[in-house]
């Protein structure tokens, strides 16, 4: 189902993620309950939990609105393939974008920059996040597409 087809039929049930997201990976649309990361300009917290089995789940990241250094390479997202993450949503950036837009996954973010992330170990898994006017607890549920990011605090379809 598309989010353009869940907002007219599950509108009080749902609110738009409120940013100027650009959309990479090949896949067309995610339904699926999230986990949170909340890092900034950093992302071994963000590794460590691609690290783990995604499940189907999608890994909504708020890295600060930072769109200066990138938190999510090429080899990150393939990460997240493997371990069967159904996409990523970051307030932040990514970079190798050319190479995620080949990739099997659903990427959200807000800009792309060239330069990695530091390796420091600074941030947190499993806590609600707040970006685009939401508030993420993990356990929710998104909805993207080419048209936006939904948020629902229940599974819809």
């Amino acid at each position: 189902m598309k989010t353009a087809d869940l907002i007219d039929h599950h509108a009080s049930e749902l609110t738009l993620v409120h940013l100027p997201f650009r959309q990479f990976g090949t896949k067309p649309f995610f339904a699926a309950q999230i986990q949170t990361v909340k890092c900034f300009e950093d992302n071994m917290e963000l590794r460590a939990q691609l690290e783990t089995p995604g499940e189907g789940r999608v890994l909504v990241v708020d890295g600060g609105a930072s769109t200066r250094i990138a938190i999510l390479g090429d080899m990150l997202a393939d990460l997240a393939i493997q371990n069967g993450w159904a996409g990523l949503i970051l307030n932040a950036a990514v970079r190798d974008s050319a190479e995620i837009n080949q990739m099997d996954t659903l990427v959200f973010a807000l800009a792309t920059s060239p330069v990695k992330s530091a390796k420091r170990g600074w941030g947190v898994i499993g806590e609600p996040v707040t970006f685009g006017g939401v508030k993420f607890h993990p356990g929710d549920w998104v909805y993207g597409d080419a048209d936006g990011v939904l948020h629902s605090k229940k599974r819809l379809v």
